[in-house]
């Protein structure tokens, strides 16, 4: 294991060097590289390269599941406790999530709606629930807030909104974008924040003939998948990332959001595709036309210039 550790880092430091800090002697290591590898040896040489390739596609967050899954598309069969151990011997481990505070705030003088999901999160179509939510990404300029809606169905983030400021018109810009793009649904749900009880808000629910549903008191679970998104979002972009400007913030969660997260990236809740994948597959099943606009990244997106971010 030591001597297939060194054959994969050699190329990048000097192999005394590696062979010193494994406690082996280089004589050792050459006498094992020149001996004839076993086609088991080889494979696994083969598969490390193939992982890694696919670990690093996934910005470092697919573990062994997800692995799997990707090089079964590949066309490359292998188990999980294989994987696991070739992962395991390169180092590589999936990002972990952290906790981050809430944005929304309650306001007493605002009208509630009743919570109809009750924990309750499966849509047998896109378009039929959609949940809300709110969160933000330090810059060094200050905060910026993103204001989600996500599918139920297809857990595919349908509308969106940046702002500098946590106000009414956060996620009343991303219920408009959501809507110039997607068909609207029968169910939208959100916590008991101020912002989504204003005035406009429901107004604009109330025209589009969307019932509103409002989570318990306190309750994050009653809003699970768009919280499960956000921790994926901090976990696999926002963390160890310091954004010099609001601008480069922005730049690289729209790319999240947009090219990573919606078409690439593979979800647990949806069979291990990605949401865009599986709308596709549900607009082919047989009886099961779906009518689905893609969303086009913003202009900040489509720029040439580099996001202004420290590693």
């Amino acid at each position: 294991m030591k001597f297939s550790w060194i054959d994969e880092l050699r190329s990048r430091h000097p192999v005394q060097r590696l062979c010193a800090l494994l406690g082996v002697s280089a004589s050792g290591y050459y006498a094992w590289r020149s001996r004839p590898q076993s086609d088991h040896g080889r494979d696994d040489r083969r598969l490390r390269v193939e992982i890694r390739a696919v670990f690093k596609a996934s910005r470092e967050t697919y573990g062994t599941r997800r692995i799997q899954d990707e090089l079964h598309d590949q066309g490359v069969l292998c188990s999980r406790h294989r994987i696991a151990r070739l992962m395991r011997e390169s180092g590589l481990q999936a990002k972990k999530a952290r906790q981050f505070r809430v944005t929304t705030h309650l306001c007493a003088a605002r009208p509630v709606a009743e919570n109809r999901l009750d924990q309750c999160f499966e849509a047998a179509r896109p378009d039929e629930i959609w949940a809300a939510d709110i969160t933000y990404i330090r810059t060094l300029e200050g905060w910026l807030y993103l204001a989600v809606i996500l599918d139920l169905c297809s857990r595919r983030i349908v509308g969106w909104s940046l702002r500098p400021y946590l106000d009414d018109r956060l996620p009343l810009e991303a219920l408009r974008r959501a809507l110039h793009e997607r068909s609207a649904p029968r169910i939208h749900h959100s916590d008991r924040g101020s912002q989504y009880a204003s005035d406009d808000y429901r107004e604009l629910l109330q025209v589009s003939g969307i019932d509103q549903s409002m989570s318990r008191r306190g309750n994050c679970y009653d809003n699970a998948p768009v919280e499960s998104f956000f921790d994926s979002l901090k976990t696999e972009e926002v963390a160890d990332r310091v954004y010099r400007t609001r601008q480069a913030a922005r730049y690289c969660i729209v790319d999240y959001i947009e090219r990573f997260y919606n078409r690439t990236r593979r979800h647990s809740g949806v069979g291990g595709l990605s949401p865009a994948a599986f709308e596709q597959r549900l607009s082919e099943a047989p009886g099961a036309p779906v009518s689905v606009g893609l969303q086009e990244l913003e202009s900040i997106a489509q720029t040439n210039s580099l996001p202004e971010r420290l590693n």
